[in-house]
């Protein structure tokens, strides 16, 4: 008896002790957590692919997400920069703040794509009533981040520190008139009472295939800035042009040499530069040579100082080419998304976590890319990565498919998986829990 006793005790000490050991060990990893999440993240995504909606106008989407956040138990604030919601998961454990962000607002785009899910949805956009479609990946990206914090609030005990979940509105821009997107974000106080010791971004794109990461430190996306020229005449008649100062002449001659500042004033061995004209206004007749002539266009940079400078060229050019026809012109400069730029210590401790959830040959670094983002206003504040999230299906060419921003951009769902997954691991990571 006292030997059964004794067995029984031992049995039951050793299995005691198997059990503490698989507790401590028992904290689900990001893959475990995400297969869990992942039915509902594609869940989320379609319906919310289904009800797009513009800058500033995301009332819905806020809602969707609030809910969700609240259900997890977070403290959650809406209303900032219109429709943007903020919630906060405390870890277990004291430790830094981590900022993760998506975006959340559609495209005046009609979408083609033919889905069961697809978007029937219209609006008024600069008084035109317009086609509505998620045709940047943002509801993949309001999706994802659902899910993480899903995964994150199952292991917050684990978590060394507090996360700031960052559901932004407008990041393709606010309406005429109006702010709105990270800038707004940021001046309503979204780091003031306390700022993230690193924040983190992550976007879709259909020119990497499936399950492919991109992470490039340094500058990463370009700085974005739109001007206008004012090239200003007088009129006369078109049979006549000795009588007047003709602007088309002048404002052909501001365009061909504003194409001289990238390929000979500035030093584009330091970085790429992008002077491009979108449009040309001016004129009603063909015989009557007009007053004035608008021209329109963008300016993209990877550099502060180059972006400076260019915008002094392009006011100095447009000016002495003018004037050397009779004619006038005043360069207004709207200021954009600064150059979007990667921490590098950041990328760097970041770099070896990716690989581990996608694979060394999955994880790219892909070249600069001259598109701009509004993440950037984060990462001027605090220490930023923003990575890429291949979604073109493998048995297609990224290089041929409809790229974002087409009424054709398609996104394979299982893609969804991985970003999840990466980010979480990321989270997991800046926040030292224990897997």
């Amino acid at each position: 008896m006292r030997l059964t006793s004794l067995a029984f005790m031992l049995a039951s000490v050793f299995t005691c002790s198997a059990y503490s050991s698989s507790t401590v060990a028992s904290v689900p990893t990001a893959a475990e957590l995400t297969a869990q999440v992942e039915s509902k993240v594609i869940a989320w995504r379609r319906d919310l692919h289904q009800h797009p909606e513009l800058s500033n106008r995301e009332f819905r989407t806020s809602k969707v997400i609030e809910k969700h956040l609240k259900s997890l138990g977070l403290e959650v604030q809406t209303g900032i920069a219109h429709t943007g919601v903020v919630a906060i998961l405390k870890g277990g454990k004291p430790g830094p703040l981590i900022g993760l962000r998506a975006d959340m607002d559609a495209l005046p785009v009609t979408e083609v794509v033919d889905l069961p899910f697809a978007s029937k949805a219209t609006d008024t956009y600069r008084n035109q009533t317009v086609g509505v479609m998620h045709a940047c990946g943002h509801d993949t990206h309001v999706a994802m981040l659902m899910g993480v914090a899903e995964n994150l609030v199952k292991v917050k005990d684990s978590l060394a520190g507090d996360v700031m979940f960052i559901f932004q509105p407008a990041e393709e821009g606010a309406p005429e008139g109006e702010q709105g997107g990270a800038e707004l974000m940021l001046k309503q106080g979204l780091f003031a009472k306390r700022k993230p010791e690193q924040v983190f971004g992550m976007h879709v794109t259909s020119s990497m295939p499936t399950g492919v990461i991109g992470l490039r430190s340094g500058p990463a996306m370009a700085s974005e800035d739109s001007f206008s020229i004012k090239v200003t005449g007088r009129q006369t008649h078109g049979s006549r042009p000795w009588g007047g100062v003709d602007p088309i002449v002048a404002s052909a001659q501001i365009i061909n040499s504003v194409q001289t500042i990238i390929s000979r004033q500035v030093d584009i061995t330091k970085a790429p530069a992008v002077v491009s004209f979108g449009a040309i206004n001016g004129g009603i007749r063909s015989n009557i040579i007009p007053d004035e002539v608008e021209l329109i266009g963008t300016i993209r940079t990877f550099d502060q100082a180059m972006r400076a400078d260019i915008k002094v060229k392009l006011a100095e050019i447009a000016s002495n080419a003018a004037k050397t026809l009779g004619a006038t012109a005043t360069t207004e400069i709207q200021p954009g998304y600064p150059v979007t730029v990667n921490n590098p210590e950041l990328v760097s401790k970041m770099r070896p976590v990716i690989a581990s959830v996608v694979g060394d040959n999955k994880l790219i670094e892909p070249g600069l890319i001259t598109g701009a983002e509004d993440f950037s206003y984060y990462a001027l504040e605090t220490p930023g990565m923003f990575f890429f999230l291949g979604v073109t299906p493998t048995d297609k060419d990224p290089s041929q498919v409809a790229s974002n921003h087409s009424p054709e951009f398609y996104v394979d769902e299982s893609a969804l998986k991985v970003g999840v997954q990466t980010m979480t691991q990321v989270a997991l990571t800046a926040l030292g829990a224990t897997q």
